[in-house]
């Protein structure tokens, strides 16, 4: 379960301090790591050992010593010497590489339980004993962010992970290789989800400088550990909605979503439907590059005709014309609140319509 380098860099660390040549096998008698001085170990003799009850013996000028995992072996520990000092440098290494495996071990199931956690695998009762065994506070306020990155994604991945090394009350995970979720602790009220948002910010700029396009979202907070997989799913919507119709914005947040939550849970034949009436079987699409972009620069200037002449460096009589031509063509006239309204809202639908089929296909 330990890595060969860290089991490398542990004995190392052993040599500079007790000056003895220090040797971990498995229990087949293959070197897992060694100083530079170990002699040469024989496979025979470790499997030997691996096999017998003992949990230590001294054979040819060398002390072995098993670690445990869970009362099975799992390596065997040999350091060069004999008498009172090799003997206790042996003891003291496995004990130290019986509080690796533990803390490994605890690290793999603290990320399995959380990946559960978030998916809704778990029952009521295991979500509570296991995060009593692996002593995870049940009633700490927290909120799910996801962490979507495009490029470099191992770069990204480190970098989050750096933001959170010392959190212990932090969880980060992944779920794919684009696809980074923390579960962040949190205090109560708005000062929660201000908090939520600096730590948006900071995963934002940490991962846009490992050189990764990167798109952050986040759920609610919520008072139990059993609501967790509730804040994930709102993450991972508000991740969608905010890829379909608020592309620009890079850190968005389930409770900011606005129409664009109503439209992403409207079913494709109500959505055909509602084009079909607005349009007559026409489509945004059809419209011609400088009929979009004077619509897209109405909407963002309010339906303030001056200012969007302006904006578009055009004439307001040319700005009304095409005001004009777009009312003959759809029925809707935009300097109309009402049909303002119901044209945004259609070429929202348009935009959910196209990311969904792009989705299927």
């Amino acid at each position: 379960m330990i890595s060969n380098q860290i089991l490398q860099t542990t004995l190392e660390g052993f040599h500079d301090i007790v000056h003895a040549e220090l040797c971990v096998c498995d229990t087949e008698g293959k070197v897992l790591a060694h100083t530079a001085g170990m002699p040469k170990t024989g496979e025979n003799e470790v499997q030997g050992f691996s096999l017998s009850e003992a949990s230590s013996q001294s054979l040819g000028g060398l002390q072995y010593f098993k670690v445990y995992d869970e009362f099975e072996p799992e390596y065997i520990v040999l350091v060069s010497g004999e008498g009172e000092t090799a003997y206790q440098t042996a003891k003291i290494l496995a004990f130290q590489l019986e509080g690796l495996l533990l803390a490994y071990k605890e690290k793999f199931d603290k990320d399995n339980f959380i990946k559960n956690l978030l998916l809704d695998n778990l029952l009521l009762v295991d979500i509570y004993n296991r995060a009593k065994k692996l002593h995870i506070d049940v009633d700490a306020k927290r909120a799910v962010l996801t962490v979507e990155t495009e490029g470099s994604e191992s770069k990204a991945h480190e970098a989050v992970k750096a933001l959170f090394t010392g959190h212990s009350t932090d969880f980060v995970t992944t779920v794919d290789e684009n696809n980074i979720v923390i579960i962040k602790e949190l205090r109560n009220g708005e000062e929660g989800y201000q908090e939520l948002q600096h730590c948006a910010e900071e995963i934002y700029t940490a991962v846009a400088e490992a050189g990764a396009d990167v798109r952050i979202a986040y759920g609610t907070m919520v008072d139990e550990i059993r609501e967790v997989s509730k804040s994930y799913k709102e993450a991972k919507l508000a991740l969608d909605v905010g890829k379909i119709f608020y592309e620009e914005k890079k850190i968005i947040a389930y409770n900011n979503l606005g129409i664009g939550r109503l439209i992403y849970q409207l079913p494709m034949n109500l959505c055909r439907m509602f084009i079909k009436e607005i349009f007559e079987g026409r489509s945004p699409e059809e419209f011609d590059e400088e009929t979009l972009a004077t619509i897209r620069q109405f909407f963002e200037n309010n339906l303030n005709v001056s200012e969007t002449s302006r904006k578009l460096f055009i004439h307001r009589n040319t700005l009304v014309y095409r005001l004009d031509k777009l009312q003959k063509m759809t029925g809707l006239d935009l300097r109309v609140f009402d049909d303002a309204i119901t044209f945004k809202i259609a070429l929202m639908v348009v935009e959910y319509m196209n990311y969904m089929e792009k989705i299927d296909y």
